[in-house]
């Protein structure tokens, strides 16, 4: 008969499989997240500027090297996460490490280091300061405040020198306490008196400085396991590994080299580090600070406390599950199951023509950039591997940093990278080789692993059940109740027929113990196998019961269902019916709202076109006005000057007349003298009545028919012929005259007086022939009276013309004023008494008054 034994997995400390094939595995990226360091000094130039969360824009200055080589001016990079100089160290631990934490206390293995050259801040954001702590801190913050409730006794997990863990018996635990209280209890001695000598010598205690514990993130986990806390400090110093954890003992020797190994699950470790359990985030933090003063750091040009190593804090959290009772953990090294989150701060790249570092310095900052090119040089034939199918060798053993972390790349865990990044543009050479690295490391695959766990049967809760059980027992025995000291914890049956089968390796025919025990154990797991069916059965019946009562529900169910698919239907019916009543409405209302559209713009247009079309009516009347001013004043200028010219041919003409008048009479004079002295008065008298009488010949023959006038109207009608003894005249003094009554009246024997012309009948009625009347002085202060004379033609609209063809002007002289001496006074009084009469005939124009209607 074969014996059943439960067959552990091929590492029971190694969480995660190792994959066998990278086409069968999921894989992540390596995630890089980028941090700014804020400036120090407002005078510093900035070469870096974030973009969005996940992008950094670099612009060389013009101090870089290759600043005239480079022909894009500008360098974006993409990060997982970019945090600004102002983000909080506790934004990128949520950001950044939580995650990891959860990924160790699920039983994966993390890795996380800071990147980036010297002075950009990367111990900084791996330690922070006791007030604001960073990612270090903020992890044992979280871890222990997971598992505060479910830590096991201190040395229960013992290491084995062997990368793995031992698990001890509660009395073995309990002597490794007893001497560890002893040994503190002197070493405590000795550091008091050493403080006290110390302060003696200095003045000065220097009291450590209280850090601030956050205790808000919990991350949730397996109740039933029991967990403890182990921590190693390392650093890698001229590629050399060193525990900076070692005891006190040989504080003043020189450290020893620690060598690196691979333990037989293929994980790599230090061997012989020292590994402290610690219980609590300041006990853990009091440990890294212990190693920290340790750490090789010293003065360079960037930086006045340069780290000069890289260091690898180890977090390592070691869980089992406990037995069916929730109170001892399983003593089975096979079900311990060991993960550990690495934190690592590379000591930064730098210059030497930059720090000016010479003799041990100039060694020191050789190695570090030695093992960071070989960091990048495994990336980089990595992501060649799996980019082109290669099965290139990737040299992890040219350096203790990578050789370090190889099972990481190989798969062992996640691996999360932060580039901190200082954004002087004095650091610009140095920054773009860290943002390429880090550009170059995002595209490497680690393969995702896998959670690999012993399925014992044990019921989940047996903890918290085991808990509330004990608590109500003490509650009754306090109640007075003596029976519930027998009581005993039923957390329910487990589907098992127990542990392995005992050895079974027969040594001598007399040994009947084995096949005793052997007989023990088959009746314990017949007895558990009756009691696991019974208690089967009675499940399979409540199953049926239960099963039958989900029918019975389900077919009520199911006629509810029927009816309310069937209301349903008459709600859809219903609903697309208004549906279509609102989509015929809605397209109406857009039927109306597109010709109310229509028409407003018709409106908009109309008025436009109207207020377009008043102005140009306004400009229209504007530039009219204007234009009726400008010739309204042209013709006032042009009858002023007519009015002028023609006053002034008229007194030439009158001055001419007056002179021919003058001669006349002289002539009339000398006339009048001879016939006196020859012939006596009558005869004279005579000669000056013919004398007389020859003017008016001469105005009787200028009178002449208005035809042959250069300016002919084609209006009048010139055939019309009247009969001169039926003249009629039409007498107009349109002025105040002077009323003389005596003398010199014009003869008109058929006349009729008018003083104003206001229509053209007045003209027409009955009349041939018009006189205008005008009185004025001469030049000489006389009384001159004017008669116009014309003849009346009617015109072919029905109207009539006045074409003028005789003017008279009649004197009448003062005879004081022609008073002579001697023989001259007989003439003087025949002048008086003969009138000076005279007639003139007025000369035809170019265009001839006319008298129209409504004169």
């Amino acid at each position: 008969m074969k014996s059943v034994r439960i067959k552990p997995p091929v590492s029971a400390r190694k969480p995660a499989g190792r994959p066998k094939g990278n086409n069968m595995l999921t894989k992540d990226p390596v995630q890089v997240y980028c941090r700014l360091r804020p400036m120090q000094h407002p005078t510093d130039i900035l070469c870096m500027k974030v973009i969005s969360d996940t992008t950094v824009a670099i612009t060389p200055p013009e101090s870089a090297i290759n600043f005239r080589n480079s022909s894009n001016k500008e360098i974006q990079t993409t990060f997982s996460r970019v945090f600004t100089p102002g983000a909080t160290q506790k934004e990128i631990f949520k950001v950044v490490a939580l995650p990891l934490v959860e990924n160790v206390i699920r039983g994966r293995n993390s890795l996380l280091f800071t990147y980036g050259v010297t002075g950009s801040g990367k111990t900084y954001t791996m330690t922070g300061e006791p007030q604001d702590t960073g990612i270090m801190p903020r992890c044992l913050d979280v871890i222990f405040n997971s598992i505060a409730n479910y830590q096991t006794k201190k040395f229960v997990f013992k290491p084995d020198k062997l990368n793995g863990f031992d698990i001890q018996s509660d009395a073995d635990a309990m002597l490794d306490r007893q001497s560890e209280l002893h040994a503190g209890l002197t070493s405590q001695r000795n550091a008091k008196s050493s403080k006290i000598r110390k302060a003696d010598s200095d003045g000065d205690s220097n009291p450590m400085l209280v850090r601030e514990i956050d205790e808000s993130q919990v991350v949730s986990m397996d109740q039933d396991n029991a967990y403890a806390v182990f921590v190693t400090y390392v650093e890698i110093y001229n590629n050399s590994v060193y525990d900076l954890l070692e005891d006190d003992d040989i504080r003043a020797k020189t450290l020893q080299s620690k060598i690196v190994r691979e333990d037989g699950s293929k994980n790599m470790y230090v061997h012989a580090v020292t590994e402290i359990e610690v219980k609590s985030s300041e006990e853990a933090f009091e440990v890294f600070q212990r190693g920290q003063r340790r750490r090789r750091v010293a003065h360079t040009a960037l930086n006045t406390e340069s780290s000069r190593s890289h260091s690898v804090f180890t977090i390592r959290l070691v869980q089992a599950p406990l037995d069916c009772g929730g109170e001892q953990v399983i003593q089975d090294k096979r079900v311990v199951c060991v993960t550990q989150l690495s934190l690592v701060d590379l000591a930064g790249s730098e210059r030497t023509n930059r720090t000016k570092n010479t003799g041990q310095r100039l060694r020191e900052a050789g190695n570090i950039n030695n093992s960071l090119m070989t960091l990048r040089s495994c990336l980089e034939i990595l992501r060649e591997n799996q980019i082109q199918g290669t099965s290139k060798m990737v040299p992890y053993r040219d350096s203790k940093i990578t050789h370090l972390f190889k099972n990481y790349f190989d798969g062992e865990g996640q691996v999360r990278m932060i580039v901190c990044v200082n954004p002087r543009a004095q650091d610009f050479d140095e920054t773009i080789q860290v943002m390429k690295f880090a550009e170059m490391t995002q595209e490497v695959q680690v393969a995702r692993p896998t959670v690999t766990k012993i399925d014992l049967g044990f019921t989940p809760g047996r903890r918290q059940a085991n808990k509330l059980f004990k608590e109500a027992r003490c509650k009754l025995e306090k109640e007075g109740r003596p029976e519930a000291a027998d009581l005993e914890v039923d957390i329910g049956l487990v589907y098992s027929l127990g542990g392995p089968f005992p050895e079974l390796d027969v040594n001598s025919p007399c040994n009947d113990q084995i096949i005793t025990n052997l007989m023990h154990f088959l009746e314990q797991r017949i007895s558990k196998r009756n009691i696991l069916r019974a208690d089967l059965q009675h499940k399979q019946n409540d199953l049926r019961k239960m099963l039958m009562s989900v029918e019975q529900e389900h077919m009520n169910l199911k006629v509810e269902n029927a009816s309310l698919k069937a209301s349903n239907s008459q709600q859809k019916r219903k609903v697309s019916a208004l549906e279509g009543h609102l989509c015929k409405t809605e397209e109406q209302i857009d039927s109306l709202l597109r010709k109310l559209n229509h028409a407003n713009d018709t409106i908009r247009s109309l008025q436009q076109e109207l207020k377009d079309r008043d102005m140009a009516l306004n400009q229209r009347l504007i530039d009219k006005q204007r234009v009726k001013q400008k010739y309204n004043s042209k013709i006032q200028v042009e009858t002023d000057k007519m009015n002028r010219e023609l006053e002034i041919k008229l007194r030439q003409q009158r001055h001419q007349l007056q002179n021919q008048m003058r001669e006349k009479d002289d002539k009339l004079r000398l006339v009048k003298q001879i016939l006196v002295d020859d012939n006596g008065i009558n005869l004279a008298s005579a000669s000056k009545d013919r004398v007389m009488a020859t003017p008016s010949a001469e105005s009787a023959k200028k009178t002449t028919d208005p035809r042959s006038r250069r300016d002919k109207m084609a209006v009048s009608n010139l055939r019309h012929r009247r009969s001169q003894s039926a003249d009629r005249w039409i007498d107009h003094r349109p002025g105040a005259l002077v009323p003389v009554g005596t003398v010199l009246q014009p003869l008109m024997r058929r006349r009729r007086s008018v003083s104003r012309l206001t229509d053209p009948k007045e003209i027409t009625d009955g009349a041939s022939r018009y006189c205008l009347v005008a009185q004025e002085h001469d030049t000489d202060g006389e009384l001159e009276t004017k008669l116009f004379k014309g003849d009346i033609l009617p015109t072919s609209g029905g109207g009539a013309q006045v074409v003028f063809n005789d003017m008279e002007c009649l004197k009448q002289l003062s005879p004081k004023a022609r008073k002579r001496s001697g023989p001259g006074d007989i003439d003087n009084i025949n002048e008086i008494g003969t009138p000076n009469h005279s007639s003139t005939l007025v000369e035809t124009h170019s265009k001839r008054p006319r008298v129209k209607h409504g004169m």
